[in-house]
Parts: C-alpha cells; structure tokens; sequence
C-alpha cells in the first residue's frame, strides 16, 4: 500500500511540472489569457483528465507556479541577505534578477496582466516581512510609521523598475537596474533617516 501511494505521488508531481512546463514554455509564444487547458495538454502530451485531477483551470496552474516562483525567492532571500552591507540590495537584488531573466515569460505575465494586482500585492509581503528588520536595525531609533515609509517607497520603486526593465531589457543591462536599485533604496534611506 505504502508504495502505491509513493509511486502516485511520484507520478503527481511529475504530472505537475510537465503542466507547469507546458504553461511556461506557451507563455513565450502566448499571452496568458489566450492559453486554455487543451493547449496546456497538447503541448505536454497529457489528457486533459490529468490536468483536472490536479487543477481547477489555467489561472489555478499560474497560481500554483506563482507559489513555487515565492519559495525559489525566499530561499533566495535567506542565502543572500546575510551578505547585504550598508544599503545595498545588490547581494541579494542581483541573484533574483538572474531568476527573472531565467523565468522571464511567467514573470512579465505575473507583472503585466490582470492578474498582476495580487501577485505584487503577495511580492510587496514577501520584501517587507524579509527586508523590515534591516532597516529597523539600521535605524533603532526610527517609529514603525517611519519603517512603514520607507520600505512601501522602497518596494514599490524596486517593483516599479522590475517592471520597467521587462520593456528595456534590450536598452537597460542587469548591471545598470542593479546600480539603479542601489541609488533608489540608499537615497531613500539617507533622506528619510537624514544619514549623510
């Protein structure tokens, strides 16, 4: 019984990567909405029975690699953040870049469709539970209202230019978003907290 119920998990989460896959690999020629569960399907040879054993419809699949994409972000986050010095986000900004690029079809959908509102709604959640205590600790003597401030200035001008550079990526090199990056949360941080 106990490898039975391995060899359907095993299974599961191979029928789970492929849909992922299929969806991901569309999405370069496709735009979101115009993908439907039979395109999923017949792009990953699968009966389309599979992919409801496992999702509701296309939007749930995007959810589910949303989710994925988080967690890949704060394993991320926990390797990198130890390494930030001073007010550069560059130890731990450059490695998410790279997952970007890497990822860069899902990204501009999760970014630039109408589904956006909640993914940087859960994206703005995720830097500020990793990023407050820093700024908190860099400024003990800052109010939480000040903290709040900063950090909602912060994360949306960093969302501001992520979503930027999808349209430039041809103009603007990784290097000059990272500098970029840098000069939005140092400035900010400096003139907020009056560090010279």
């Amino acid at each position: 019984m106990l490898s039975i119920t391995k060899s359907e998990d095993k299974r599961a989460k191979r029928s789970k990567r492929l849909l992922k896959q299929g969806l991901s690999e569309l999405l370069k020629v496709k735009s979101f909405s115009d993908i439907s569960v039979k395109d999923i399907t017949e792009k990953m040879d699968m009966n389309r029975g599979t992919f409801y054993l496992h999702y509701k419809n296309t939007h749930d699949l995007l959810v589910s690699l949303e989710m994925e994409m988080f967690e890949d972000a704060q394993a991320m986050i926990d390797e990198y953040l130890p390494k930030i010095d001073g007010f550069s986000v560059q130890p731990v900004f450059e490695p998410v870049l790279d997952y970007i690029i890497e990822h860069k079809e899902v990204c501009r959908t999760l970014f630039n469709d109408n589904y956006a509102g909640m993914f940087v709604d859960r994206l703005y959640r995720l830097i500020y539970e990793n990023g407050s205590y820093i700024v908190k600790d860099r400024f003990v003597s800052a109010s939480e209202s000040e903290i709040g401030f900063v950090m909602s200035f912060i994360i949306y001008g960093l969302i501001g230019l992520i979503k930027n550079w999808f349209n430039s990526m041809d103009r603007v090199t990784k290097q000059e978003l990272l500098s970029a990056a840098d000069r939005l949360v140092d400035g900010a941080c400096k003139k907020l907290f009056e560090v010279e």
